[in-house]
């Protein structure tokens, strides 16, 4: 019997694609838009910002020295931001789980983009008893750590709570913590997930 859904954020609840912010950062900075991410991996300042260990204006300053930008702490927010577009579940299916179970938001995401998506998909996030975000808990998925927060949220026993992410590996994880995860397709693939096991209706 589930008592709880854990929902993964990027590519589940709202479509992302992280080449929109280096588009747009190339002609700020001495760098093309396919190099910036590779030198933004080198810093691991991108991972030390999603758990935590480090403030926004301090990840900004950094990764402005770093790839040589021309940008202030706010036009760098509103570019840092723009990877978020669609929302791939309908309010409909958010409001007809939230009937009859405890629905929990489980995100790798950090301070800078989880502001603007406070703001910008307020209409989605308010569906959400709980949100566990990685930069509050200082754990990032796959990391047990952050598995068992959303538990402990989600107030029931792994084997009650139902999750689905669009990455395999984060799956494994959850499944390995006694979580039963599958990996999201398409909100259609969710559906019959969900129906599988007796959960609409």
């Amino acid at each position: 019997m589930h008592k709880a859904i854990l929902f993964d954020l990027g590519k589940v609840l709202v479509h992302f694609d992280f080449k929109r912010a280096y588009r747009e950062l190339e002609p700020m900075c001495g760098y093309d838009a396919a190099e910036i991410p590779r030198r933004l991996a080198a810093t691991g300042l991108v991972e030390r910002l999603e758990t935590g260990l480090i403030e926004p204006r301090d990840f900004v300053a950094r990764v402005s020295e770093a790839l040589a930008l021309r940008i202030d702490y706010d036009e760098f927010r509103r570019v840092f931001s723009c990877i978020f577009g669609e929302v791939l579940i309908p309010e409909s299916l958010l409001d007809q789980l939230k009937k009859r179970y405890r629905l929990v938001l489980l995100s790798n995401t950090n301070a800078l983009h989880f502001e603007m998506l406070r703001e910008d998909y307020a209409h989605v996030l308010r569906h959400f008893d709980r949100l566990i975000l990685s930069h509050e808990v200082r754990a990032m998925k796959p990391d047990p750590a952050i598995y068992r927060a959303a538990v402990e949220a989600a107030g029931c026993r792994p084997e009650e709570c139902f999750y689905t992410d669009d990455i395999a590996a984060f799956v494994e994880a959850a499944r390995a913590q006694g979580i039963d995860a599958v990996q999201f397709e398409s909100c259609a693939q969710l559906e019959r997930e969900l129906n599988a096991r007796g959960m609409l209706g």
